[in-house]
């Protein structure tokens, strides 16, 4: 069937962070104004209808009208299984699958049952501010290997100077972003077995964040990294439906871990955890179901990046932007614009009342950079970069 993303989404009053959640957004620090008039673009989930099975599965879930206490049965697992084999080649085994409410929550259970409080744990910004947060709020220290960001705008891995954070004596673990948030970088295969060598040879466990490995562009491709790996005990993998289907809401993550002590580490420091009944039908369905959406949405969101890359060309040239290779996010360079970081933040956050998210918040290689999400409507889109270019027309 073909899927309609172009016709807006009333949001409001379903309990939608994004578009609900202004006091909350404020009292974060995120914005000084959230009104009716907000747009925002600021939080990973999208504003469309899900794939037609999912609903269809849901629909029955909510007609049996029992919800108690759930299983993940054979049918869950095997959905996950034909899913990363025929997409990634990757053969996984129903043991090594262990469900979790979450990937923010698979990080902290991670850095605890695999670190000890005083380590280094090695991740890449700007990144994801939960990386960050799920360091240091328990008690372990941010080694940053900084992406190096190159002439152009794209991004890289500065391999010298991750292989002597590794070395370091107290470092037990990295934490990967791969498709990268929110650089939108890929790492290529050959990048990830280098990386993965290096974390071999100095026994250091890497957690593999991937859960934007099926957004991808088009002509792009995408390679697990336990599938790049010689080596494979050492690596334990995010994946999850709630960025690929837009199921944030249902607290799906599935780990991946290869190595019996390592999958203990995390099931003992995680404890018994059930998925929802709404969870396990959602999963099986938009996995076994789920590829026709999946590709009408990619191309809608291939066809928004490039119409903010051609907007901000035409009508805001100091702003600099690399295409993406993967994710549905864009990384803006305001720093042609010579002015101070919170005045950018002043027009785009209370003038334009665009709710994006300040680059700072990805570590200070962030700075002068705005992360904004595009899988909206495209008419949304284009208001929103309308109000944000009244916002600094007086600096064209």
């Amino acid at each position: 069937m073909k899927y309609d993303f172009d016709t807006p989404i009333n949001r409001r009053n379903t309990y939608a962070m994004k578009w609900d959640g202004g006091e909350m957004i404020k009292e974060f620090g995120l914005t000084e104004r959230y009104d009716e008039d907000t747009i925002p673009l600021f939080t990973a989930d999208m504003d469309f209808q899900v794939a037609a099975p999912i609903v269809d599965a849901l629909r029955k879930t909510v007609d049996h009208q029992i919800f108690g206490y759930t299983i993940a049965p054979n049918t869950y697992y095997a959905s996950i299984q034909k899913w990363f084999s025929r997409k990634y080649d990757w053969n996984i085994e129903k043991k090594e699958i262990v469900y979790a409410p979450g990937t923010v929550h698979s990080l902290n259970i991670a850095v605890k049952a695999y670190s000890t409080k005083g380590d280094g744990i090695i991740i890449q910004r700007p990144v994801y501010p939960p990386f960050t947060s799920a360091i240091e709020d328990n008690g372990r220290i941010v080694r940053n290997n900084a992406m190096i960001h190159n002439e152009g705008g794209s991004y890289s891995i500065d391999f010298e100077g991750f292989e002597a954070l590794a070395k370091e004596a107290d470092t037990s673990m990295f934490i990967m972003c791969n498709p990268h948030n929110p650089t939108g970088n890929i790492i290529r295969p050959d990048e990830l077995q280098r990386l993965s060598d290096i974390c071999h040879d100095n026994d250091v466990t890497i957690i593999a964040d991937e859960i934007h490995g099926d957004l991808i562009r088009v002509g792009e491709s995408f390679t697990p990294i336990i599938k790049a790996s010689r080596h494979t005990a050492h690596i334990v993998t995010l994946t999850a439906i709630n960025k690929t289907f837009n199921l944030a809401g249902l607290h799906c993550t599935n780990v991946i871990i290869s190595d019996e002590a390592l999958r203990k580490k995390f099931q003992d420091e995680q404890g018994m955890s059930l998925p929802s009944p709404f969870t396990v039908a959602a999963l099986i369905a938009a996995y076994n179901e789920g590829d026709e959406w999946l590709e009408q949405v990619k191309a809608y969101i291939d066809g928004n990046i490039d119409f903010i890359l051609d907007f901000l060309e035409r009508e805001m040239p100091k702003v600099k932007v690399h295409r993406p290779a993967g994710t549905y996010v864009l990384w803006m360079d305001f720093s042609g614009y010579g002015i101070s970081e919170k005045a950018v933040h002043d027009r785009i956050y209370n003038e334009a009342n665009v709710l994006l998210e300040d680059g700072k918040m990805f570590g200070k290689e962030g700075n002068d950079f705005q992360r904004i999400c595009v899988p909206s409507p495209r008419s949304v889109l284009e208001e929103a970069m309308n109000r944000i270019k009244d916002a600094f027309k007086d600096l064209d």
